[in-house]
């Protein structure tokens, strides 16, 4: 009998001291995300100075500036496209201090395209907010032949046309990939280092086609510079009412966007994940920053920014899935 009552009486015991750790545990949680930040936040930008990831980390930084007065620190990290400054990012400690702002290179395609990084993107990645998706846009020479679609199509049939990108692996390789395979294409692949080049020599004449992202060619579509033919979002763009989407041209399943995304180290705490992540969607959807990402080309509609963790994380496991076969199929390697 006194060894019957001396178990229950142990047990009593075990499951209060559990409760009393679950319940510090859950205290020092909450405690930690409401005290949240008590220090800068440093921000590592993988890119370099002046470029559409680094544009948006700025924009989010000053945003957050001047909605909550967090104080983020963007440092530019580049290198190894992405995986330099991914790298010391999820070296850091978990505790929300460390962010990168990631696009969909580093994100979702780096592991499929580089023989070796030194991190596990599924393992040490901890997705947090989604800032924005943008569209790419198919550009041509407006000193060229081609107009439209229908004759871009029709050339890629007879003969062999060429298609720029800002770099092997990018989203603009991996569209003009794509396409290739989807509508029968004889396309040739001409890699640069960056969109510049790229856009220099499409105007120049040097290729025929970019797939380029909707900030970067907008101001030469304004500037008549270049022909915008179709764009790879699922409806037309404010930005571009005039130029139909890849379906309307008569491409379905062409739709591509860059991504772009605020992660950090795995392990932060889901009360400091969720705090960070109400906070950057509140920043991100006042109207001063719809109308400066408006000025820079992204046009945002529901799906394309905001949501939590979770979801951002799922969105990323797709957009995976989708472009892991594509980067296979093209061949595409660093070494």
């Amino acid at each position: 009998m006194n060894h019957t009552t001396n178990d229950m009486n142990r047990r009593r015991r075990a499951l209060l001291r559990s409760s009393l750790v679950f319940g510090a545990l859950t205290v020092t949680g909450t405690s930690m995300a409401q005290d949240f930040p008590i220090k800068p936040i440093r921000l590592i930008v993988p890119a370099p100075p002046g470029g559409g990831t680094d544009a948006m980390a700025r924009l989010m930084a000053n945003a957050l500036a001047e909605s909550v007065k967090w104080n983020v620190i963007a440092e530019n990290r580049p290198g190894g496209g992405g995986n330099i400054g991914f790298d010391q990012t999820f070296r850091a400690g978990p505790d929300g201090y460390t962010l990168a702002l990631g696009e969909s290179s580093n994100m979702i395609v780096n592991e499929f395209l580089y023989h070796r990084i030194p991190y596990n993107i599924e393992k040490d990645m901890q997705p947090i907010a989604l800032l924005a998706k943008v569209p790419l846009v198919l550009i041509t020479s407006v000193n060229g032949p081609y107009d439209s679609v229908e004759k871009l199509v029709a050339a890629g049939k007879k003969a062999t046309v060429s298609f720029a990108s800002s770099g092997n692996g990018t989203l603009a390789h991996l569209v003009g990939e794509l396409w290739k395979r989807q509508a029968g294409l004889n396309m040739l692949h001409v890699p640069y280092r960056g969109a510049a080049p790229a856009m220099t020599d499409l105007i120049g004449g040097q290729v025929d086609m970019f797939f380029a992202s909707v900030p970067v060619a907008l101001p030469m579509i304004q500037g008549g510079k270049v022909r915008a033919l179709a764009v790879t979002a699922p409806e037309r763009l404010s930005t571009l009412k005039d130029v139909p989407t890849m379906a309307q041209a008569g491409f379905r399943g062409m739709e591509a966007s860059v991504v772009f995304g605020l992660v950090g180290p795995a392990g932060i705490s889901a009360g400091v994940a969720s705090e960070i992540n109400a906070q950057v969607n509140k920043a991100m959807q006042s109207s001063a920053v719809a109308k400066q990402l408006l000025v820079m080309g992204v046009d945002r509609t529901p799906g394309t920014f905001g949501g939590d963790p979770a979801s951002f994380a799922a969105l990323l496991r797709e957009e995976r899935a989708k472009w892991a076969p594509v980067v296979k199929a093209s061949g595409a390697q660093v070494d």
